[in-house]
């Protein structure tokens, strides 16, 4: 997977580096079946002058489709945890689309009461 970051307006890189890639560690485990060559995230990391309040977007490019998500919060962390887990969520969602999971739900038997 390739994974790039772009900044504006965020003069400290490395804890933006250092959260944003554990969360792609962790994000890479559910791309193991595509192609690490067709696989792209790129985050782009924008905060407010003098203030605390960032934003910060996903673009994860994959063979089939493109995912966004994008987080404001109060703070660096809060706001990679919410984008990371809006596009983990639309990756499961995707993945269980292409294997067609909804058409092989098994329905539940009906249960017969007992009669006393």
């Amino acid at each position: 997977m390739k994974f790039s970051i772009t900044y504006k307006n965020v003069e400290w890189h490395e804890p933006v580096e250092l959260i944003a890639t554990r969360y792609a560690a962790k994000l890479e485990k559910l791309l193991q079946h595509y192609d690490p060559d067709l696989v792209q995230l790129h985050a782009s990391m924008e905060g407010a002058r003098g203030k605390d309040d960032f934003k910060f977007s996903l673009r994860l490019s994959l063979p089939a489709a493109t995912l966004n998500a994008t987080s404001a919060a109060r703070g660096i962390a809060p706001a990679v945890r919410v984008a990371f887990a809006e596009i983990e969520t639309q990756l499961k969602k995707h993945t269980s689309l292409l294997r067609h999971d909804h058409q092989w739900k098994r329905k539940r038997p009906l249960r017969k009461e007992a009669t006393a």
